[in-house]
């Protein structure tokens, strides 16, 4: 079998599209992004922000002549007032927007969170939101999430607003100018057909600013985990049009799991340019991370729920993993006229990953510990190929503007999956782990057992009137998913299922007394791919239709200029796989179960004082089984599902001396069921983290100082839980982060 992805038709289809919309045509400027539009008060913080804040400054530009404003690759939104979070952000196929003019609850974290939070991992950054927790622990090799109650994989990230395309297992965030969380399902707006409904995360690269920058980051990590991190950025041309930006990561040593070294690589190239009418990127980039002696575990509950071990233990000792990406992604925009843009991208992923990856598990833990280890060495593979087209424009009809996009996606991704398993359990005490020998071999490469195309037709209108006080968003998304199946051993067709379905999308803002308040509403889909019915049911072997999962969001924003509040009511209603019983032991397998989500989420950033800043909010979340297997759970809160949710964060320049900062973060969830059947729950939990920041400078170099400790008191806690069979996470140890930021 060939290594490479070949290019469909279509997908070939694109590139040429795409290349022919480079040399041949000019980006449409949109009124939502323009100076005029900006309040004179909101203009007057952001210019106040942007001379704080210097990494945001020098990536806004103007063209002499040329009007940039709301195209796809555009400049990024500023930063908002404390620099943590930005203005606005991506709406996929519509644009970046400004915060108060989305008909949805998003939040784009900057690269100055980034830095102060002395994030590696996307895990790292995210600890800011309370909409999101962690369905993995710290230390495993997967990173997964959810969001809104709902899973999200770390495959379904997205890469620069394209689906497919970014690192699976940990996403390294060091070349990230910002990381965008979506909250709600995003088919319409990004693409994709997967099982992550609850929200989307994109990743947003750095590009060359106006100023030169070459900054090098020398860090640990508790126990002994050193590092060094450079981020360059040029651009070159009469009117700085070439820009280059590259980072470089290199870390390596013991973490804070028991026995524990893990080592990691980033190799990241951000390319641009711009002139006239046209801009054109180019992003690629190469992770690799690995691990030995062992890794985190999943803990089984469903015997009884007992304490939590101490975060950094460590019950596989021996195990090992390796994981490598490589991206590339070009994407390209050029204005027809001042009225009309087109645009294209194509991108490629491959990712090989090996050892003891996911389901080792203790299992059937007793009251004293006692449990049995499960191991299972894994090599997983997938190749992807996604691309896109379309044509953005304005025109007005009466008193109405409108803001138009329409264009086509393509997505092609082949994979493999070879496991050993442990044909026996080695049994150990998860309070007094016993050390076992790991004998189970690497599978060799597996050959190819999964097929995807999903392809997908789309249009949307942004229709405004009364100053853009009122927009109204219309859109509709046609999809058509085909999945394959095939046996590794003859390469023959094991299962296929081709079909296709409409997701649309309709937001509305309005705002009713000037531009500090937004109301806002929208209705919104998910669209999750059918799963092959497993041996034992009667339709053993049929690939399901693909399922829709519903948003329905009112919300209201608040904007002082300096500080900002979100208030958001949701329901979220999300179909599930059950089984249908004609009798005891026969049975079908459909989509025929439902959880609904319901939730107010209040979310808070921005400068409260001059030298105070806030950031994260509070979630409160109902969820209901509504339709069950036989009906057995009906009216049960779904596992795994918190009611409260808490990120509060809040930073403090010193009076005594500005240059020095002092933050506090609290993280706090309440008790939560870890079955369907509500007869298990583990308690809530809170814990602290603490940071310092010091700005000086050394030899005529700026040079700030980081300190931090997640977890002060060293808490142990159950996380969360995962799934409905009793599987739940471990806590994040302390850990002790210290940085040095040169720039040189």
């Amino acid at each position: 079998m060939k290594k490479n992805i070949s290019l469909t038709r279509k997908s070939l289809l694109y590139a040429l599209i795409g290349s022919s919309l480079l040399w041949n045509i000019p980006t449409v400027s949109y009124a939502e992004d323009t100076p005029e539009a900006v309040p004179a008060k909101e203009q007057a913080a952001t210019e106040q922000t942007a001379a704080s804040e210097p990494n945001s400054a020098r990536r806004e530009f103007t063209l002499e002549g040329v009007e940039v404003t709301a195209d796809r690759n555009k400049s990024l939104s500023p930063a908002y007032a404390g620099g943590q979070v930005a203005r606005g952000g991506s709406l996929g196929i519509l644009g970046n927007k400004d915060f108060m003019d989305t008909p949805f609850n998003l939040t784009r974290y900057t690269a100055q969170t980034i830095e102060d939070r002395q994030a590696s991992t996307l895990h790292d950054v995210l600890l800011n939101d309370p909409s999101v927790r962690f369905t993995t622990s710290s230390g495993h090799m997967q990173e997964n999430f959810s969001i809104r109650g709902l899973s999200l994989l770390a495959e379904d990230v997205n890469f620069n607003g394209m689906s497919g395309l970014a690192p699976r297992s940990h996403t390294p965030v060091e070349f990230l100018e910002g990381v965008e969380v979506f909250k709600g399902p995003a088919s319409f707006l990004n693409g994709g057909v997967n099982l992550s409904v609850g929200g989307t995360i994109n990743l947003v690269p750095k590009r060359a600013g106006e100023e030169d920058i070459t900054t090098f980051t020398t860090d640990y990590t508790s126990s002994s985990q050193l590092g060094g991190h450079i981020d360059i950025g040029r651009r070159f041309g009469k009117n700085k049009e070439f820009g280059v930006r590259f980072n470089g990561v290199y870390k390596d040593g013991d973490t804070e799991t028991d026995g524990q070294s893990k080592k990691r690589l980033l190799g990241a190239l951000g390319l641009d340019y711009r002139q006239d009418k046209w801009r054109v990127s180019l992003d690629a980039y190469g992770s690799q991370e690995n691990y030995d002696n062992g890794s985190t575990v999943m803990y089984d509950l469903s015997k009884g729920v007992i304490d939590a071990p101490d975060g950094s233990t460590n019950l596989v000792k021996g195990t090992y993993g390796n994981s490598r990406n490589n991206g590339l992604l070009f994407k390209s925009e050029y204005d027809l006229n001042n009225k009309l843009t087109a645009y294209a991208g194509i991108g490629k992923l491959t990712s090989n990953t090996t050892g003891f990856l996911s389901g080792n598990h203790a299992r059937n833990i007793q009251a004293d510990g006692t449990a049995e280890i499960y191991q299972h060495n894994q090599y997983w593979w997938t190749e992807a190929v996604s691309s896109e087209v379309g044509l953005r424009g304005k025109y007005q009809t009466g008193s109405i503007n409108h803001q138009i996009v329409l264009g086509s996606s393509l997505v092609n991704s082949e994979s493999g999956n070879g496991i050993n398993s442990s044909p026996t359990s080695n049994i150990t005490n998860i309070y007094h782990p016993t050390i076992f020998a790991i004998t189970m071999p690497s599978p060799a490469k597996p050959k190819k057992n999964s097929e995807k195309e999903f392809s997908s037709l789309f249009i949307a209108d942004t229709l405004s009137w009364n100053e853009e006080k009122v927009q109204l968003t219309l859109g509709m998304r046609h999809q058509k998913v085909n999945t394959k199946g095939f046996n590794v051993s003859t390469g023959a067709v094991t299962s296929e299922y081709d079909s296709n379905a409409n997701t649309p999308v309709v937001g509305l803002v309005v705002k009713p007394w000037g531009n500090s308040v937004a109301l806002y509403s929208n209705y919104i889909e998910g669209l999750s791919p059918g799963e092959v019915v497993g041996a034992g049911a009667q339709n053993a072997g049929e690939v399901l239709a693909p399922y829709k999962t519903k948003q329905k969001e009112v919300g209201v924003k608040w904007d002082s200029g300096d500080f900002a509040n979100t208030l958001s009511l949701y329901q979220i209603t999300n179909p599930s796989k059950i089984n249908i019983y004609s009798t005891s032991s026969l049975y079908k397998v459909a989509y025929d179960g439902e959880q609904e989500n319901r939730g107010i989420e209040w979310s808070t950033f921005g400068k409260i004082a001059e030298n105070v800043r806030l950031l994260g909010g509070i979630s409160y979340m109902q969820g209901e089984l509504v339709r069950t297997a036989n009906g057995t759970t009906d009216g049960n809160t779904p596992s795994g599902l918190p009611k409260w949710q808490m990120n509060i964060g809040v930073e403090w320049d010193t009076p005594w001396n500005p240059d020095l900062t002092l933050s506090l973060r609290a993280i706090h969830t309440s008790s939560q069921y870890i079955n369907n059947t509500n007869t298990l729950s583990i308690p809530s939990w809170i814990r602290y983290d603490l940071g310092a920041s010091y700005k000086t400078t050394i030899d005529k170099t700026p040079v700030t100082f980081r300190a931090s400790v997640e977890n002060v008191f060293n808490k142990n806690y159950w996380a969360g839980s995962f799934n409905s069979s009793g599987y739940v996470t471990l806590g994040t140890p302390r850990t002790v982060k210290l940085s040095a930021t040169m720039q040189l």
